[in-house]
């Protein structure tokens, strides 16, 4: 009499989580949701660096367009700011102020630096707003999925010898279940590594251009100062 064949092992990877050990669906858990979050800032960062490449090519044509700064102001006057005309409206604003302090105009260019270097710096922080979190993600992810894997085979070779059995039947489905940790691992670090390589290069490129902005108003502002002439 024959005897029946065992039931053949289901490697679905939905079957190998439900199998899985609690601490390596935890991992395998955190991994999923670090992909998804990933996804969603880059999805972010992408639209975001669009749409300030839209408003500093728009800003440039008026700013390009040679018109008085106190019109040009006027025009982005009671509008939220980002990128180069919030550059511009911070150092208007510290011209409006420091004349309307009557501040000595030998001190008013360095204010002027003062006041643009800190809104580069600050518009500089919200293009580069998340992308830590792809840095991280990239870098721990993988050692995150190994450290479910193994966790995983440290279980599987425990089952392996109270079972007393060593048969490939036996041991691997306990090391497939181990191994989709790794491969989450690498599902979230690779596009996040990618990512932030991308986004980092995008976002240097546009400070660069709020730099290169904040210095050609600081020496046009500082022209009209040596002439003695009103914006």
């Amino acid at each position: 009499m024959e005897t029946a064949a065992a039931p053949a092992h289901d490697f679905s990877m939905l079957a190998l989580f439900l199998q899985a050990d609690w601490v390596v669906k935890g991992v395998m858990i955190g991994l999923l949701v670090a992909s998804i979050w990933c996804w969603a800032i880059i999805a972010n960062r992408i639209a975001a660096y669009a749409k300030a490449r839209r408003d500093m090519a728009a800003f440039d044509k008026a700013f390009a367009a040679g018109r008085p700064l106190a019109d040009l102001r006027q025009d982005y006057a009671g509008k939220t700011q980002s990128g180069l005309s919030a550059v511009f409206v911070a150092a208007m604003d510290e011209w409006d102020k420091s004349h309307a302090a009557q501040a000595a105009a030998g001190g008013l260019q360095s204010r002027l630096e003062i006041a643009l270097d800190l809104a580069v710096t600050e518009q500089s922080a919200k293009l580069e707003q998340r992308l830590g979190f792809l840095a991280t993600i990239g870098s721990a992810g993988p050692f995150v999925g190994l450290f479910g894997t193994v966790w995983g085979i440290m279980n599987a070779f425990t089952a392996i010898a109270n079972a007393e059995n060593t048969s490939l039947a036996v041991v691997a489905p306990g090391i497939a279940e181990a191994l989709l940790a790794t491969a989450l691992g690498l599902l979230a670090a690779i596009p996040a590594v990618i990512a932030y390589n991308k986004l980092s290069a995008d976002a240097g490129k546009l400070i660069s251009r709020l730099e290169g902005f904040a210095d050609r108003l600081v020496a046009l502002l500082s022209r009209q100062i040596d002439a003695g002439r009103a914006l």
